[in-house]
């Protein structure tokens, strides 16, 4: 590997690795397609073993002096690094942009802004780590619970949020005194590697975060490298639920702890008595912002029958405003989430389910196959792959219930648990459902679609466990030792 320097915004720039606090240059590359043109955008380093293995070294030598960096030193480097963030921010959003395809909305005005917020919430609760002193039962003794780092922590982050998903794979474990590996998708390179720079330039110490990332046939060899690496205390995944199951037994086999945000099947659910124009809206920006593939996307809505005719013109027209039919189709990521979602809708159809709005034989008259026009499937049950299988994409089931009780039966039907929305003007009884619900999270009268610093984010079931964010997040990358003493 050679070291490199500076960037390049042309296709013959290849994307380098951070390793021990310089970028690295691979003599194996892989190209980086745009999604939005299918033109190249650029090449990209890809790590071997061997370079995974040296990113964990370079984590583990510097991890006895970062473990012991003083609260005020973390939270100056994070105030900077969000400084950092905020200057550099249409650069950010414009490599988001080319290589996932995301909407300027979702790129610059979330994610990028939602990440610089959530690197200053955590420098303000870099001081706030606090033990306990225990009173014991034996006279004379007394005991003292100390909250430490784990060591090295391997984050490996998917592509569809790329700053916010991958920067806190990483942030919270950096906050509390460990060390890191960032694995990021190919898909998204560039936008991991930013996280690299913007940290170095904010003056964290070479081989505190590493940042890799490699070709598709590489995945086994390179990922089982670094987990079984005997540097490497803890692991935190955020992708689909087939490939965290991977994760997690080879993590499992080294018995070592994970952290899991895996897929979601969210149903939103329209009660009777909702606002159903803004219920509507709300759920056509939770099923379609990014192209449906965010893990907490609406997959279910789910109305009772009372409302359902009104519901679903008011659905069609939040759909046509976010998407008018004079407009660009969401641009997917791959080809394959557009196949993907058209088979969806074909066996769903098949058996009985009509499209309410939109249709296959509408999405292949699309110019690009990244593109795929909303669809809405009435009629949608169990038996039809579109009711339990996450579609990841601009496909949306309306499913029509006659009570509440059959609503949230509905809505824990899945083997999925990471998020789901309520519609209601009782705040009584959208506690009363949001309760019944089992998943990580319920949105009453807003979308399905909700992540912010402040507040914890995780799954049940398939949708993974343990949480990111706030003083929860910064809770998974600490140990417990327990020091007894006698007077």
């Amino acid at each position: 590997m050679a070291e490199t320097n500076g960037t390049n915004g042309s296709s013959s720039y290849n994307v380098p690795l951070w390793i021990n606090g310089k970028e690295v240059t691979t003599p194996t590359t892989f190209d980086v397609i745009s999604p939005s043109n299918s033109k190249l955008l650029w090449h990209c380093s890809s790590a071997s073993t061997d370079d995974a293995t040296a990113a964990v070294e370079a984590a583990q030598k510097a991890y006895n002096s970062w473990r012991k960096t003083k609260p005020v030193k973390v939270r100056e480097i994070f105030l900077k690094a969000a400084e950092i963030i905020d200057r550099r921010a249409e650069e950010l959003g414009s490599y988001m942009e080319e290589e996932t395809g995301a909407p300027d909305i979702f790129a610059k005005g979330f994610n990028v802004p939602s990440t610089s917020e959530m690197v200053r919430d955590l420098a303000g609760r870099v001081s706030g780590i606090m033990g306990s002193i225990i009173n014991c039962a034996e006279d004379g003794t007394s005991a003292l619970v100390f909250k430490e780092p784990y060591g090295v922590v391997l984050g490996i982050a998917p592509w569809n949020a790329p700053y916010i998903l991958g920067m806190r794979a990483v942030a919270f474990a950096l906050a509390t005194g460990n060390t890191c590996v960032l694995k990021g998708s190919e898909l998204s390179p560039r936008c991991f590697w930013a996280i690299g720079s913007i940290f170095a330039e904010a003056g964290l110490p070479p081989g505190c975060l590493n940042v890799i990332y490699h070709r598709p046939q590489d995945a086994v060899a390179v990922t089982n490298t670094l987990i079984e690496h005997s540097a490497v205390k803890k692991v935190n995944f955020t992708g689909s639920t087939a490939v965290g199951s991977i994760i997690a037994g080879a993590a499992g086999k080294a018995l070592k702890p994970v952290l899991m945000e895996l897929g979601g099947k969210a149903s939103a659910i329209v009660l009777d008595d909702a606002n159903l124009e803004k219920a509507a809206f709300q759920c056509a920006l939770g099923a379609y912002l990014h192209a449906g593939q965010i893990c907490m996307s609406t997959e279910r809505i789910v109305v009772h029958e009372k409302v359902l005719p009104q519901f679903t013109e008011h659905l069609k027209a939040a759909v046509d405003k976010i998407y008018p039919s004079s407009g660009s189709a969401p641009n997917l990521v791959a080809k394959a989430g557009v196949e993907k979602n058209k088979k969806l809708v074909d066996d769903a159809v098949s058996k009985g389910a009509k499209p309410v709005m939109g249709s296959n034989d509408v999405a292949d008259t699309e110019d690009s196959k990244y593109r795929m026009r909303p669809i809405i499937v009435g009629g949608v049950k169990k038996g039809m792959d579109l009711y339990y299988t996450e579609s990841f994409g601009p496909t949306v089931s309306l499913i029509s219930v006659a009570s509440e009780e059959e609503a949230i039966d509905l809505a824990n039907d899945t083997e999925y648990g990471l998020s789901g929305s309520v519609f209601t003007e009782s705040l009584a009884r959208g506690i009363r459902v949001a309760k019944a619900i089992d998943s990580g999270a319920v949105h009453i009268n807003s979308m399905s679609v909700h992540d912010e610093a402040s507040l914890p984010h995780g799954g049940v079931k398939k949708s993974g466990w343990g949480r990111f964010n706030a003083s929860w997040g910064m809770e998974e990358f600490l140990k417990i030792k327990t020091v007894t003493y006698q007077e």
